[in-house]
């Protein structure tokens, strides 16, 4: 499969459609797309995703970054906080640009909303959801 997000044209644009849509890795991106600052850790990943294995996540969240689709952004040393999360994923600039165009990112504020109305989060999830946060660059 080619990793070039340029490719919008013929067999590469289809396996790349095609890759992302698979069940988990389309719902891992959506996680992404519905977190308040689109930047989930592993943890709040594997949570929302109670079905899946935490290191079927992981397996997928690496093939999402090695596409160029997801990025794995890390808090600087002077700014990790014991017991709180440092590494955080989010849709690359490319990433979001191919989503859209494919119109895979129809429902943003909709999962965004769903988000906002779960109520019964983990106490860990709550606060990992607030962990500080690398600057979106």
């Amino acid at each position: 499969m080619s990793t070039d997000l340029g490719a919008t044209e013929g067999i590469e644009s289809r396996e790349l459609v095609h890759f992302v849509t698979q069940q988990t890795r389309f719902a891992l991106i959506n996680n992404i797309l519905q977190h308040p600052d689109q930047l989930a850790s592993m943890y709040e990943l594997e949570e929302l995703n109670p079905s899946v294995s935490d290191a079927t996540v992981y397996k997928h969240i690496q093939k999402l970054i090695d596409a160029g689709i997801v990025r794995e952004v890390a808090l600087e040393d002077d700014q990790r906080r014991q017991g709180y999360p440092w590494k955080f994923y989010g849709l690359t600039e490319e990433g979001r640009d191919f989503l859209e165009k494919h119109d895979l990112l129809a429902a943003e504020e909709t999962l965004q909303r769903i988000y906002e109305s779960i109520s019964d989060k983990p106490e860990k999830m709550t606060k990992y959801e607030n962990a500080p946060r690398p600057d979106a660059t």
